[in-house]
């Protein structure tokens, strides 16, 4: 049986609600959390937070959904991340996508970026994209007469 978002769908492993654990969570595939969870999570897969939920981690993953629990500390997806409503989530994320439903409480900051902690890429001259060398242009609203 699976939920109208799939999320039970190919589920590795489930911390269910009632349930606590304190640790390091590693994981491959999918995996639920519907209890409480404090400690460091580190996956490429996919971690699900359930709608009663309570999640204090560092959290890295490949991509995250939160159906509406609460999570407090940073996150970093490789893919994605969907906060659905009621989710509450204070702390940064840094993904290439990022989804916020109406409702949902985000407190902090949020990097879109294609290739998170990689250097800009350089074009021939080894400049990054906007940035030139030699001299500094006038600032705008200045003349030199």
């Amino acid at each position: 049986m699976s939920d109208s978002t799939g999320a039970a769908r190919h589920l590795m492993a489930l911390l269910g609600e009632g349930a606590s654990f304190e640790g390091k969570l590693v994981f491959e595939g999918r995996v639920r959390i519907d209890g409480n969870f404090r400690g460091d999570i580190v996956t490429e897969g996919t971690l699900v937070i359930g709608e009663r939920a309570v999640v204090e981690a560092s959290i890295t993953v490949g991509s995250l959904i939160v159906l509406g629990g609460t999570v407090r500390g940073d996150v970093r997806a490789l893919r994605t991340v969907e906060l659905h409503a009621p989710a509450k989530v204070f702390g940064n994320i840094t993904a290439p996508q990022l989804a916020i439903d109406r409702g949902v409480v985000f407190e902090g900051q949020s990097r879109v970026a294609e290739n998170d902690g990689a250097p800009p890429a350089r074009g021939a001259s080894g400049e990054a994209p906007g940035e030139t060398r030699g001299e500094t242009p006038p600032a705008i609203g200045t003349s030199d007469e």
